[in-house]
């Protein structure tokens, strides 16, 4: 797949979910080849944070432009194009087939009466392999485990072929297997074909191991951003999640998980 690469920044955007500030002036590109990782704790407006990048919701303040064009102003079916978002709950109500469900991601293309071409069946067939659903394709979704769902939703997304890819917890209901694969496919789109990708996650790890950037938002308003690298950090994850961490260096760098000695002196200490 080649595609042509897009920029998406927002400026001075500020977001509440009802009256509680989330994200205050949030200044900030997403460019091409980067991955960010969205990192916050429950509530603290991932979500509704990538729903404003998607152009799904619009703030009271500030602006969200792609190529510095507004969002508003993109036709959707142009915008649709360009950028794609995964949703974080993935739910089939009428009973397609794996294949009619990964072709819905042809639409954007397609003409109000068109048809999908030999093209768009063989982009379709290419995406399940991917996600390891080839052998589904004549399955009906409605009998999909949750993890099988949520591949298909992401074949789906392949299959809609943007520059920047939106994906609000794009590991959830999968195995470590299929966490991995994931997480590589959109390493591949963004370092190999310079495109961007925006994740919301729980992991930290996972976003150690393949964001080049993250987004720390603190539920407050308040949020940092920046290299990866340097700012996962055990104060600023503490500040995050509002638990003890503990950092453990690996051959791939630090890796961290909540403190098990801190919480359990804390627990000995309460009893």
């Amino acid at each position: 797949m080649s595609k042509a690469q897009a920029m998406l920044s927002c400026t001075a955007l500020s977001v509440h979910i009802a009256n509680r500030l989330i994200v205050d002036c949030l200044n900030l590109t997403f460019r091409p080849g980067e991955y960010w990782g969205m990192l916050g704790a429950n509530g603290a407006g991932k979500t509704t944070l990538l729903r404003h990048l998607a152009g799904l919701a619009s703030a009271p303040q500030g602006t969200v432009t792609l190529n510095d064009r507004a969002l508003e102003a993109w036709p959707r079916r142009a915008l649709a194009r360009h950028l794609g978002m995964l949703q974080q709950h993935t739910a089939y109500v009428f009973d397609a087939t794996v294949l009619d469900v990964a072709l819905t991601g042809r639409h954007p293309y397609l003409g109000a009466f068109s048809r999908e071409s030999a093209e768009d069946y063989q982009r379709a067939r290419a995406a399940t392999n991917r996600v390891d659903l080839g052998a589904l394709e004549l399955r009906r979704v409605t009998s999909l485990s949750g993890g099988e769902a949520r591949r298909l939703a992401f074949a789906a997304l392949l299959v809609q072929d943007p520059s920047v890819l939106l994906l609000d917890e794009p590991t959830n209901h999968l195995d470590f297997r299929h966490q991995v694969s994931i997480m590589r496919t959109v390493g591949d789109l963004v370092y190999r074909e310079q495109r961007c990708a925006v994740a919301a996650l729980h992991d930290v790890n996972l976003a150690a191991t393949y964001c080049s950037h993250v987004l720390l938002l603190f539920g407050d308003g308040q949020w940092e951003a920046g290299k990866a690298s340097e700012l996962l950090t055990v104060d600023r994850l503490e500040r995050l999640y509002q638990c003890p961490v503990t950092s453990v260096e690996t051959a791939e760098g630090p890796r961290f998980h909540p403190s098990f000695s801190a919480s359990r002196a804390a627990s000995r200490k309460r009893s």
